[in-house]
């Protein structure tokens, strides 16, 4: 994911994604660098709030986190603004069955503890990732890999400590050997989950998680739990993101609405999403400093299978759940205009995306009744939707639940959670009553990031805990596919089937609503739609 920045959950009612646009002149008011407190000169400033882990990269799938994560690491590879591969670790990843993969790395690059980035820090890092003793979040993306069982079985402890398909040749080379063929795996590691180690992340691991010692443009200076992170400019930097400020700052605010406010004062240099409350003249606040972009990433509402409410259901009611939703409605009116309804489970900008022409995305209150009906309705005739307070849902998801109650009759109730973190321990912990806002960015440019990835039975951010053997055994055949043609080709036809299980809901495609002060200038926005805070400079 993330350019390329981790595979995430997303925090806000949308993220941030492109260039700003032209929508007139600006504000007027007086240059605010001066304002903002505690910001060391040529620093630069963003609403990110707390990390729901400590900032370890294979231990990190969300929004907040890989933000930090991604300043403060590199991996082997990146994307650019279109989703092309941009090798920033790595000379080069070559292979001629999409199996056995070597790497060479550009040399000369170093740890911000001065230590070198050689060949043993990837494939020990890896290892360790992967080792299920370790409990990484992330330990999944590895599971292609020869030997990946032996070092992360299903049950008990493992077998070994490396994988067998991981070798070093020289401090430069190491070669990755696949169980089985799979040809978009290169697209994999600009994941920022594959990010090296420095010798010293092993000598206290839990220490490393407050204060991490990376590879990447910004090295890590303070993290005042639950305010902000600050992190300065990595002099000796080797990569294309070189950083043009001297550091950042990623301040966390308890609504979207006080970051707004703090921006309009000068207290905040870029904010990633404007609430709905203030979608409606976030324009002419800002005037051509406003950001506002379709991105790779879609809303959507995901059953905890788990639940008492969804233990078991029949997909004809899901099914019946998504026509209750009038989505032209509510991304007209309540989201402003800012949101396409969705159409699939694939955003724009992803090879693989296509329209599945079904009426389960369109708006029918009969239908939907009739759905609910057939498939024996829903246990208590009631769900909740759970969802972060601080994220700018509210409006969004109470009138997702009045077109639900409606349309069907079932009884909706939103489900606030303070803040992400919280949201997401409670996925992470099975503890959602019934549905929670799923809200999901690409991490690489293709429809396998969008399905196994999140619908897999092993997959990490699986947090319905959906599981299919028929959907499983579709995937399997799209990973192991001759092409990379091919096997999204063959995700495609899995997509097909996924509608017919609807292990969620998707609502929308996202589009950054966001901007930045008049204290600072060449502000854009990457492929997953975060903004490149290396890019970013402060107006002298």
């Amino acid at each position: 994911m993330r350019g390329a920045k981790s595979a995430k959950w997303v925090v806000g009612a949308t993220i941030v994604a492109l260039a700003a646009t032209a929508c007139g002149g600006g504000s007027g008011k007086d240059d605010s660098a001066s304002k903002e407190k505690g910001k060391p000169a040529g620093y630069v400033s963003i609403d990110v709030g707390e990390p729901q882990k400590p900032l370890i990269p294979a231990d990190t799938n969300e929004s907040l986190g890989s933000y930090v994560i991604q300043s403060i690491f590199t991996q082997l590879l990146d994307f650019d603004a279109q989703g092309k591969i941009v090798y920033t670790n790595a000379e080069s990843i070559k292979t001629t069955d999409s199996k056995t993969w070597t790497v060479k790395l550009k040399p000369g690059w170093k740890f911000h503890d001065g230590t070198p980035v050689t060949s043993a820090s990837y494939v020990k890092a890896w290892n360790w990732y992967a080792n299920i003793e370790n409990k990484q979040q992330n330990a999944f993306w590895f599971e292609d890999i020869a030997g990946y069982a032996d070092v992360h079985p299903e049950k008990g402890a493992p077998a070994k400590k490396e994988m067998s398909g991981l070798k070093v040749v020289d401090d430069t080379t190491f070669t990755i050997e696949l169980s089985k063929p799979v040809p978009y795996f290169e697209y994999k590691l600009g994941y920022t989950t594959w990010a090296p180690l420095p010798e010293v992340f092993y000598k206290d691991t839990k220490a490393f998680g407050q204060a991490p010692v990376g590879n990447g443009p910004y090295v890590f200076e303070k993290w005042d739990h639950k305010k902000l992170i600050q992190v300065k400019a990595n002099p000796d930097y080797q990569g294309p993101n070189k950083a043009k400020n001297k550091g950042v700052l990623f301040k966390n605010y308890a609504t979207v609405e006080a970051a707004y406010q703090d921006l309009l004062s000068g207290n905040l240099d870029m904010i990633r999403q404007v609430g709905p409350k203030d979608l409606p003249k976030y324009k002419q606040d800002l005037g051509d400093r406003a950001v506002e972009q379709p991105y790779a990433a879609i809303q959507s509402l995901v059953p905890t299978f788990y639940s008492k409410t969804f233990k078991g259901i029949n997909p004809k009611v899901i099914q019946g759940l998504s026509m209750a939703i009038d989505r032209d409605t509510i991304t007209k009116t309540v989201l402003n205009g800012t949101r396409q309804p969705a159409t699939s489970f694939i955003p724009q900008g992803v090879a693989g995306k296509q329209d599945l022409g079904s009426d389960v995305f369109k708006f029918n209150p009969a239908k939907a009744k009739q759905l609910v009906t057939e498939g024996g309705g829903v246990p208590d005739n009631k769900i909740w939707i759970q969802y972060n307070a601080d994220g700018g849902h509210k409006e969004w998801i109470t009138a997702v639940c009045e077109s639900i109650r409606n349309s069907t009759g079932v009884d909706c109730i939103p489900d606030a959670k303070p803040d992400f973190q919280t949201d997401l321990e409670a996925r992470d912990n099975n503890q959602v009553k019934a549905m929670y806002r799923g809200g999901w960015v690409a991490d690489y440019p293709v429809n396998v990031n969008f399905m196994r990835e999140l619908y897999g039975s092993t997959a990490e951010a699986n947090n319905g805990r959906f599981s299919d053997p028929e959907v499983d055994a579709a995937f399997k055949k799209g990973d192991n596919a001759k092409s990379l043609e091919e096997s999204i080709k063959l995700y495609q036809e899995a997509e097909k089937l996924v509608l017919t299980k609807m292990p969620a809901i998707p609502l929308w495609e996202y589009k950054i609503n966001g901007g930045y002060s008049e204290a600072v200038e060449n502000v854009t926005v990457d492929f997953h739609g975060d903004f490149n805070v290396y890019d970013v400079t402060v107006k002298k």
